[in-house]
């Protein structure tokens, strides 16, 4: 398997800087320039996958419109954006970009805060420990410590971030698709452990078959030989091979016309040979084999070709590559399938792993059911106390009732015997034992 020699040793930020130097007019009329801030045309550079990508190509669209920094650009070089000095001329961008630059830092802070959130929220409700180190890792590329302005620190930060980002993207990839390979496998094993002998033995003979029929394919060029862009210029483009010219191919496959072909580009080059392999139709080959495949070759194009390691082919380079001994290479390229993805020692770890990680989601399920059995023994003393309470309160309204209804009834019980209570004169004390109360003549009467 061809693999990568080396990383890219700078991220898109630089590119993107570096391209807005064969995207502007040498000279510029400062007399019709306008300080308004323009708006925001689509971003010219790709998506990178990285999780503040849309932050980074806003960042680098609104310093592209400042004059000052364009023309410090254009006298700069790889080693001058990496190490900072252009960062410093960030103090001398017009004050309207550096007011948009600050509001998209405040915007990003926003963004990270409601990221922070719901990931705490979504590990607290699952009981898991929060890893406050991994979180702070997603402010690596701004000051997080000055949440309101985009200073020559954010500059530096980001760039930064995005050169140790991307020279790991591909690696994670690959690491990625190795997982996934492993976790097909594993479930393979697993499907046929558990079928009957005869099951399996047809299961096993149908896995082979498709195998077989995968690898029967069409002779795949390899990834930027001089026969694998004459079948794109004729399949793709309608073209006679014998009028096959590098540099016009360059100029017709350069989409965005900006002088170079960035990643996508050159991965679109490669779909006729991958469609000689897949075809999402067919029970045998796997989509997400495909874009392996599709980044194993762009992988390889830019190891022939990026002669300065910036993830872009310039017509030069290109043009450079046509003339190596490599351009008018023969052989078929290897696909995925000559290749193994991992080794057996790869895949009993993965699976020693997976078995490790369901045997703590089996003793967390095991808490929790306890847990769950606790709670519901609880509610349903608390929903017995509650209903002996409710039956004790019925109780007492209802011999309170019975009494009021027997006083009613009854007449003749105590209490209505007992007649009226006797009147006592207001101020009068109670008479001794043994007397009795005697008339008091009322003046006026006989």
């Amino acid at each position: 398997m061809v693999r990568s020699k080396a990383l890219a040793h700078c991220g898109l930020v630089l590119l993107s800087l570096w391209l807005c130097i064969h995207s502007v007019p040498i000279s510029v009329d400062k007399a019709k320039e306008k300080p308004e801030v323009e708006e925001l045309e689509p971003p010219r550079s790709t998506d990178t996958g990285l999780h503040y990508d849309r932050y980074l190509r806003e960042v680098i669209e609104y310093l592209e419109k400042d004059p000052h920094f364009r023309e410090k650009l254009k006298s700069a070089n790889m080693d001058d954006i990496k190490q900072g000095k252009l960062s410093k001329e960030l103090d001398f961008v017009q004050h309207n970009f550096r007011s948009k630059l600050d509001e998209l830092k405040r915007e990003e802070m926003n963004r990270l805060r409601m990221l922070i959130k719901a990931k705490h929220d979504i590990q607290e409700g699952n009981g898991l420990t929060l890893d406050h180190q991994a979180l702070l890792k997603q402010f690596e590329h701004l000051n997080h410590m000055n949440p309101n302005t985009f200073e020559v620190e954010d500059l530096n930060r980001l760039i930064q971030s995005a050169t140790k980002d991307l020279e790991n993207f591909d690696k994670e990839r690959h690491d990625e698709f190795k997982r996934y390979e492993m976790m097909k496998e594993h479930e393979r094993r697993m499907r046929l452990k558990n079928m009957k002998e005869e099951d399996r033995k047809k299961e096993e003979q149908h896995y082979e078959e498709m195998k077989k029929k995968h690898a029967d394919h069409p002779k795949v060029n390899h990834p930027g030989s001089e026969n694998q862009l004459k079948e794109v210029w004729h399949e793709a483009d309608g073209l006679d091979p014998e009028d096959f010219d590098p540099k016009t191919f360059f100029k017709m496959h350069d989409s965005n016309g900006d002088g170079f072909f960035d990643e996508n580009e050159l991965e679109a080059l490669f779909t006729k040979e991958l469609e000689k392999v897949y075809n999402p139709q067919n029970e045998e080959d796997d989509m997400v084999e495909m874009e392996e495949e599709r980044l194993r070759m762009r992988e390889h194009v830019m190891n022939e070709v990026d002669s300065n390691k910036d993830r872009l082919v310039s017509l030069s380079e290109f043009m450079a590559a046509t003339k190596k001994e490599e351009f008018y290479e023969k052989d078929e390229w290897e696909t995925l399938d000559h290749n193994p993805f991992y080794t057996e020692d790869e895949l009993r770890e993965y699976e020693q792993q997976l078995a490790n990680e369901e045997n703590d989601i089996n003793k967390k399920s095991v808490e929790l059911q306890k847990q769950r059995e606790e709670l519901e023994k609880k509610q349903e003393e608390l929903n017995a106390q509650k209903m002996g309470l409710k039956q004790a309160m019925e109780e007492m309204e209802r011999v309170k009732a019975q009494n009021l209804k027997a006083e009613t009834k009854h007449p003749g019980s105590p209490v209505a015997e007992s007649g009226p209570a006797p009147v006592v004169p207001a101020n009068s004390q109670p008479l001794p034992p043994g007397h009795q109360q005697q008339d008091v003549p009322v003046p006026g009467h006989s």
